[in-house]
């Protein structure tokens, strides 16, 4: 097959850290305040502004604390986890990996009394039917590494007697979050804002305040992990005093993305780019002869980290060894010509695609990548057949 003449203009399609907004240079860094202390007013002031640009532009209400946490959104997760999980009975919700991992982490390791795990394979989406929220609910709002995400908050009660503690590092700014439905609510900077790994955001209703200062875990609290002291809330957290040291490289950064998004519109904005990206792949999947999407429910799919599969009878006649090797061929074919970078699958995800499609990238790029999808399959396709003659 021949080549695309035409090739993205920025070929940036990784889940994570994913595209920097359209425009985006290095002098974008210039504000940053290095080689001071971080609790310096002028520094204190920039981690405030993060907090109070991100309750404006997402909506959070006013009596939700919102904090910047170590480790990404892995550190905010885990953060919630060791400090609100075991009073109540927990159900875990899982259908793919970094839920999954939630669910190792309560199953070997926090271990409350009364866990229960309604698990969906990849591709598929659990009963939520079968989710009891008058227990706590741990889950994740987008799945990054399947492309299954929640469809909306309907089965979440609003007079739950439960926690509802929800990974949406893939979904913020991609989706309205249904604030009232939620307890607590964790995300990364380098997800849709496109910004700098490390940094995490944690937000935390009334409610599970309530939980932290009423309980205390009974297993030893790492300093970084820690809300309270003694019976003292660490308010602080939520009004720009981090716990440990942050990059104001990376807060310079945030606050640029956060800049971007009130310029072009607002979260409006950002879930309307979103889905136009996605729509632009599904035109092309519905004239494809060999890809679909993982998640076959449209209601399910995600409009930012979307999942392909190859659908080809002669892809899937090859042995599962050949598989992986194969999709890696066609994502170092396509990252020579510098047509799209890092857009092989989820190591553990079944083999095949994953292009983001979160609000920094440009549609425009979303169809100039689709002809060189093609391209690559059957070139790949051809290689190998030649190669097994």
């Amino acid at each position: 097959m021949q080549k695309p003449d035409k090739k993205p203009a920025r070929p940036f399609f990784s889940s994570g850290p994913c595209a920097k907004r359209p425009g985006w240079s290095i002098e974008a860094l210039k504000g940053s305040l290095t080689g001071r202390s971080h609790r310096a007013a002028p520094l204190k002031g920039q981690l405030e502004a993060v907090i109070e640009k991100h309750r404006a532009l997402l909506g959070i209400p006013a009596d939700y604390k919102i904090g910047i946490v170590p480790a990404s959104d892995t550190g905010a997760v885990e953060m919630a986890l060791w400090n609100l999980i075991g009073p109540n009975g927990v159900d875990a919700l899982a259908w793919e990996a970094f839920s999954a991992d939630w669910v190792k982490d309560l199953k070997d390791h926090l271990k409350p009394a009364d866990l229960r795990v309604l698990k969906a394979p990849y591709g598929e989406m659990i009963d939520f039917s079968q989710v009891d929220t008058d227990r706590d609910v741990v889950f994740v709002w987008n799945g990054t590494t399947s492309g299954a995400c929640v469809p909306d908050g309907a089965w979440i009660k609003p007079d739950r007697k439960g926690l509802t503690i929800c990974d949406a590092t893939s979904a913020v700014f991609a989706y309205d979050m249904p604030w009232d439905r939620l307890d607590v609510v964790t995300w990364s900077w380098q997800k849709v804002l496109g910004g700098e790994a490390a940094h995490g955001m944690l937000v935390l209703s009334p409610r599970a305040v309530e939980r932290i200062m009423s309980y205390t875990p009974p297993w030893p609290m790492p300093k970084i992990f820690r809300l309270k002291e003694g019976e003292k809330f660490q308010d602080g957290i939520f009004k720009g005093e981090t716990i440990n040291t942050p990059s104001m490289i990376a807060v310079a950064d945030c606050l640029d993305a956060l800049a971007w998004v009130e310029q072009i519109g607002g979260r409006a904005e950002t879930i309307r780019r979103s889905r136009e990206n996605l729509a632009v792949l599904e035109q092309w999947v519905e004239g494809s002869s060999w890809a679909a999407f993982l998640v076959d429910n449209a209601p399910n799919r995600s409009c930012t980290s979307v999942c392909l599969k190859i659908v080809d009878p002669w892809f899937e006649s090859l042995p599962e060894t050949e598989k992986e090797p194969f999709i890696k061929m066609m994502a170092k074919a396509l990252e020579k010509e510098d047509a799209a970078y890092d857009v092989a699958g989820y190591r553990a995800a079944p083999p095949g695609l994953r292009i983001w499609c979160g609000a920094t990238v440009d549609s425009a790029d979303i169809a100039a990548l689709t002809p060189w999808l093609d391209w690559a399959y059957e070139s790949a396709k051809a290689d190998q057949i030649k190669k097994a003659a």
